[in-house]
């Protein structure tokens, strides 16, 4: 009874029906409040991201110093090119099919919202691109110095923003949902959008067991063994997933199902299922990349420009390493991108984050099974070496 009252799932639901609700039946002055909510939820929301971004990333540099070898450099070079052929596989998928779900934006008829009765701006430390470089410049600059001191200081502020995160974002995130939702549902087009964000995570479980079978199949060929006999072990798992939705809580029984298969050489699967939670999240950006085209053409009556798709695809590639662990991490952490890049407004983004996490828990299962894939892949590539010499 407790984990179903705790689970995020279950509010972000209960969220986006209180939301309907309360939207179609309010009047002007409700919304007006409900509106200076959501703005105020909206704002601590954005300050939190680029210290997210400085949080996860740095740290999960520091970490991959004893690794620094030709493995972590395959690894890290295969997590990346899984996720950015995920999320290409899902733009091509999303230029084929969302046209064809005849969606009509949200952009006539629609009732006026009122002004905000109340207004806090809490502007961020720093913006999203500073967060990233910052991050990156630190992770380095404290492998190059062995400075043992920054590197803890860097592990204590990720478990600070991880603790900010579960404690306040998280928490949050239903209040901020339901508001997003009554203002939509007040102005009176979201409800006819619900089916189609159905359709669209149907759509996207589907890409998920296709983007696994391409992974699986480059790793049967590497590897010169069955895919089958390494994949059969890992249903606890993507069950485990399905449940945290999160890759590193997943961890230890996804590291249990890769030694338990004995299709990889034990160094290999400590090493490689490990960092793929960190660094592989081929999953969650099919997802996302799917998700913004629809989102896009839902509220701005368009999909984003072919060059535009490329960019945020190739930037969201490195945005995602840092996001595991996190339910949601990926979108969190793209946020900056997804404004800047895409350029959503404050609506865009509460709609992305709200179908983003309801599905969550198969993007994260999808990312904890790839990992197996990736492993194989490598074991294949460092066997033959060995061999060789």
């Amino acid at each position: 009874m407790g984990k179903i009252k705790d689970s995020l799932i279950l509010k972000l639901i209960l969220g986006v029906g209180i939301g309907l609700v309360v939207g179609l039946y309010c009047n002007e002055t409700v919304i007006g409040v409900i509106q200076s909510i959501k703005f105020i939820l909206g704002q601590l929301i954005s300050f939190t991201v680029p210290l997210i971004i400085l949080g996860f990333i740095a740290p999960a540099i520091t970490k991959m110093k004893s690794n620094a070898s030709k493995m972590l450099g395959l690894m890290l070079m295969l997590a990346y090119f899984s996720s950015v052929g995920a999320a290409l596989f899902s733009m091509v998928a999303g230029f084929i099919l969302i046209p064809k779900m005849h969606i009509v934006p949200n952009v006539e008829g629609l009732k006026h919202l009122p002004e905000l009765i109340f207004k806090v701006e809490i502007p961020p430390p720093f913006t999203v691109m500073t967060a990233l470089v910052l991050a990156l410049f630190l992770g380095l600059a404290v492998v190059w110095t062995q400075s043992e001191n920054f590197e803890r200081l860097l592990d204590e502020f990720n478990n600070i923003m991880l603790k900010i995160v579960y404690m306040i974002i998280i928490p949050i995130l239903p209040f901020f949902i339901a508001s997003t939702f009554a203002t939509l549902a007040y102005e009176g087009g979201i409800t006819k959008q619900l089916p189609v964000f159905l359709k669209v995570v149907i759509i996207v479980l589907i890409g998920h067991f296709i983007w696994l079978t391409v992974l699986y199949s480059i790793g049967g060929a590497v590897s010169g063994k069955n895919p089958f006999n390494l994949l059969k072990f890992y249903g606890p798992a993507y069950l485990t997933a399905v449940g945290t939705m999160s890759s590193a809580a997943t961890l230890p029984v996804a590291l249990s199902c890769a030694k338990k298969s004995g299709a990889l050489d034990e160094d290999i699967a400590d090493f490689a299922i490990p960092l793929g939670a960190t660094v592989h999240l081929c999953g969650s950006v099919l997802t996302e990349v799917f998700f913004v085209m629809t989102v896009s053409q839902v509220l701005y009556g368009h999909l984003p420009a072919f060059g535009t798709m490329i960019l945020f695809i190739v930037l969201l590639g490195i945005f995602a390493v840092g996001a595991p662990g996190v339910p949601g991490g990926t979108v969190m952490a793209s946020l900056g991108i997804i404004i800047s890049v895409l350029g959503f407004d404050e609506n865009g983004v509460a709609l992305m984050l709200t179908i983003f996490a309801l599905q969550d828990s198969f993007g994260t299962a999808c990312n904890v099974v790839g990992d197996g894939a990736l492993a194989l892949i490598l074991n294949g590539v460092f066997k033959k070496e060995k061999q060789k010499a």
